[in-house]
């Protein structure tokens, strides 16, 4: 479980629990009934757990990322003392990597082999600390090409071979596009983070634009927001926007939202999807790429 360590953190620090949901029914002597899935980034990391037969998330766990520990790092010393993280015998096992280092490509013009070059476009890869990696969205035509910690992907692929590493940004495609209408209208969704707020556009249950854009003040938020409906034709007094992401009601961001946007709302969970009820605990728009790596083939 702790075979593979990463050099520098010799002395590795515990990440802080902020969440520990699980229901009553979760049988950690019997993994190959359920799905793992993990999302990793600055936010720290996430962990749920979700039974195969009665397709129902059990368990979802939020730590907040430990100072000055890689995140490689915080998923080793966490694994090292968990009883559900870095077991083996899952049935199905899901990574997200939480960053701005990506790319979209149509699946027609990618070329296998060429990750690393697509992606140089966009981000200058360091390949002492970085590794690329690919992920193809089944029904979208679309490869998703992005950079991961070295030690963490080398970590994930040591522990569970044969399972899937992938960008947040996929995870999020994926439950929106679930979310959405077939002729319906477009729509803007946001998953908000620290600092950074990525923004989806979906239109007849096909993306039409996914971008991640770092932002300092309210200001900053809502200048991107604005700049992306404009360029898309989206008019802030007609057409929707929906909210997921780390906020609250009372927040400042949602506050200049609604200052600005006349039709916005927070998000619900992935639907066809079941949720224990210890999930009940946490708003529904939280957590929503977590949820959506159920959805992800």
């Amino acid at each position: 479980m702790s075979a593979f360590l990463a050099p520098a953190d010799s002395a590795l620090a515990l990440p802080t629990a902020l969440h520990r949901l699980r229901d009553e029914t979760l049988d950690v002597g019997n993994l190959a009934g359920y799905n793992l899935y993990l999302s990793a980034g600055a936010h720290g990391l996430r962990l749920g757990v979700a039974d195969v037969r009665r397709n129902k998330f059990v368990a979802l766990e939020d730590y907040a990322a430990a100072p000055a520990t890689s995140l490689a790092g915080q998923v080793q010393a966490l694994s090292a003392q968990h009883d559900l993280l870095g077991q083996p015998g899952w049935n199905r096992v899901r990574l997200a990597v939480q960053n701005r280092h990506f790319t979209l490509l149509p699946a027609p013009l990618f070329r296998d082999g060429d990750e690393a070059s697509y992606l140089r476009l966009h981000h200058a890869v360091d390949a002492q600390h970085e590794v690329v990696r690919r992920y193809r969205h089944p029904g979208q035509e679309v490869v998703s090409i992005f950079a991961a910690e070295k030690t963490l992907a080398e970590w994930f692929e040591r522990t569970y071979p044969q399972q899937k590493l992938l960008h947040q940004t996929s995870a999020l495609l994926e439950g929106v596009v679930h979310q959405s209408e077939r002729q319906g209208p477009p729509r803007l969704f946001l998953s908000v983070g620290p600092q950074e707020v990525t923004i989806v556009v979906v239109r007849d249950k096909r993306p039409e634009f996914c971008n991640v854009f770092a932002f300092s003040t309210a200001e900053d938020f809502i200048y991107y927001v604005i700049l992306v409906m404009q360029e898309l034709s989206l008019n802030p007094d007609d057409d929707p926007v929906v909210v997921y992401g780390d906020l609250l009601h009372d927040s400042e961001l949602f506050s200049v939202l609604r200052k600005y946007i006349r039709h916005v709302r927070f998000g619900n969970r992935p639907y066809d999807v079941g949720y224990s009820y210890r999930l009940n605990d946490v708003f529904e728009y939280r957590y929503f790429e977590l949820y959506s790596l159920h959805l992800c083939e």
